[in-house]
């Protein structure tokens, strides 16, 4: 491909990185939180909810100001905003606040999924799309290994504040750098406007969907799959704390299960390749959920080892779904086709962990993700209706 599609990508992976590190810090922060303010599992559940459910909320927005505005504009602007966001979580006193902030922070990052797996679709509409945007969500893995692990480290050296302040001001270098690059590459300007009294294309209205069945299909297993690792994600810390793992352990925990999701990026792509993108996912969601009860039942020094491989199969999915959302809609709806996706998805991510933290209050943690583990096996039914829109090998 061209030299500036590679560009592109660079970019749009970059922004991958620091987006999924701002969103996937809190797992790191949120027993830090529950400890100096007193929190129940039910208000560090509402706390992940109201971050994630702010991006949920401006998912489809920021599509159509995608469309009016340009995806680099609306990226940069929902960026600063999360920046800002996480330069005022050094200064908050109190859960309230930090529902506030954590709010504004969420609705900012809501732009960089669609937007940005829109920019790579559109600079690799010739090419390996979906290898292109593997790429992408490789990028975003390598910011929940290593931002969580850095942080960790940086809270216990310098304090939660000054680290979450830390990351604020990467996060507003980000914007300028971002604005720079993405305005010399000439992507995500403002689309052109149409003549006065042009006629409007017929493929301009609606999302777009080609196959709403599979569409359907697809998110939902999205939908699943989302709300299992962000609830796992919230409340494994405060299994491995109780199995006596250190808050700057918690942090190195994440970066194994996240390295495990990079590495499952490549695994599962090249499963989908070989054995089909319905097997794939089957054999994935299996997993996690085998991996989950194993992670629970084990000793600490074991349920260390067991975090890579169970990253694997936790995070490799997804990546298999965000490139089948281009195939099944029309490039012109793209951004709004993916906004409406990662509402979708990352909605029923946001209310994962509040339901999961009443369960999680009355039961207990541990029997709480066993919950997790056994709703996973839902998706294997929905992998039957997604079959006959996915382009799968000879077999799959």
């Amino acid at each position: 491909m061209t030299r500036r599609a590679r560009s592109v990508l660079l970019a749009a992976g970059a922004l991958h990185f620091l987006h999924d590190g701002f969103s996937d810090v809190l797992y790191v922060l949120l027993p830090v939180w529950a400890g100096a303010f007193g929190l129940s599992l039910s208000q560090v559940g509402v706390m992940r909810t109201v971050y994630t459910g702010g991006m949920s909320l401006f998912q489809i927005p920021a599509g159509f100001l995608a469309e009016r505005w340009g995806e680099r504009l609306v990226l940069a602007a929902g960026t600063a905003l999360t920046a800002a966001g996480f330069l005022a979580v050094g200064w908050a006193g109190g859960f309230g606040v930090l529902l506030a902030v954590l709010l504004v922070a969420g609705l900012g990052s809501g732009v960089q999924h669609p937007l940005s797996s829109s920019l790579v679709a559109k600079a690799y509409e010739d090419g390996p799309r979906r290898a292109a945007l593997g790429t992408y969500n490789f990028a975003g893995d390598l910011g929940k290994v290593a931002v969580p692990a850095t942080v960790g480290v940086a809270a216990t050296l310098v304090g939660w504040r000054a680290a979450a302040v830390g990351y604020g001001v990467v996060g507003l270098v980000a914007v300028v750098a971002l604005v720079i690059v993405l305005s010399r590459l000439g992507a995500g300007d403002a689309p052109a406007r149409p003549l006065r009294g042009a006629a409007a294309s017929p493929a301009r209205g609606g999302w777009g969907i080609r196959d709403l069945r599979g569409f359907q299909a697809l998110s939902a297993i999205g939908m699943i799959d989302n709300a299992t690792r962000t609830a796992l994600l919230t409340f494994l810390p405060f299994v491995l704390v109780g199995k006596g793992l250190s808050v700057a352990g918690v942090g190195g925990a994440l970066a194994l299960l996240f390295a495990g999701g990079a590495l499952g990026k490549f695994v599962c792509g090249v499963a989908a390749e070989r054995i089909g993108i319905i097997r794939t996912v089957v054999l994935t969601e299996t997993a996690t959920m085998v991996g989950i009860l194993v992670v629970l039942a084990s000793p600490l020094p074991l349920a260390m080892t067991l975090l890579l491989p169970l990253g694997i199969a936790l995070n490799g999915t997804s990546s298999v779904l965000y490139a089948t959302v281009a195939d099944l809609v029309t490039a012109d709806r793209r951004s709004r086709a993916y906004g409406l996706y990662y509402t979708l998805s990352i909605g029923a991510s946001a209310v994962a962990p509040s339901i999961y933290g009443v369960v999680g209050d009355a039961v207990g943690v541990a029997a709480a993700l066993t919950v997790v583990a056994a709703v996973v096996l839902t998706t294997i039914p929905l992998c039957l209706a997604l079959r006959p829109a996915v382009q799968a090998p000879a077999g799959a």
